[in-house]
């Protein structure tokens, strides 16, 4: 991403700024997460769940091994909730075309209507920050998050949301 703001204000980089963006970003996740954790615990679901659903959702035929990249979670954590998932039949498995030994994800039906209502409210949430805080804001936050990603999975979320034209 270009440094479009080499020259920021040292004041914005201020030990009581990054305190207070500290504290608004707890805040938003808390609020941000608020209704779909209550969905959630309705399914006996947490926020591995969720994560995973997400993920799912948003990567139709996705190894377990991208999902685990993703997440950074154990083998055994993952396994644990999406053996729930498949279980529960939010989630289905398919062996790979090329190598059957892959196990492909996607959601089912029941998956994608639980992942539609768990995202919502979420998608309410910032549609509803947008609007108020205008097109500059949108895209300075979107830059923001970008740059408080490790430079791996920036590359990979730019790769597959802004693939080169002609891809």
């Amino acid at each position: 991403m270009t440094d479009i703001n080499s020259d920021i204000d040292s004041d914005l980089l201020a030990e009581e700024q990054l305190r207070q963006a500290m504290e608004l970003l707890y805040f938003a996740y808390r609020d941000f997460t608020k209704e779909p954790d209550q969905i959630l615990h309705d399914y006996g679901f947490g926020r591995a769940h969720h994560r995973v659903i997400h993920f799912v959702g948003r990567n139709p035929g996705i190894t377990v091994s991208e999902l685990l990249a993703i997440l950074r979670i154990t083998k055994q954590s993952l396994s644990r909730v999406l053996s729930q998932l498949l279980r529960e039949d939010f989630v289905r498995q398919a062996p790979g075309a090329r190598d059957r030994r892959q196990r492909l994800l996607e959601l089912t039906p029941a998956g994608a209507a639980l992942e539609r209502r768990l995202s919502e409210s979420q998608r309410a949430i910032i549609a509803d920050a947008f609007r108020r805080c205008g097109t500059g804001a949108v895209h300075g936050f979107r830059g923001v998050l970008l740059e408080m990603i490790n430079p791996a999975d920036r590359t990979a979320f730019l790769a597959r949301v802004d693939p080169t034209p002609g891809d």
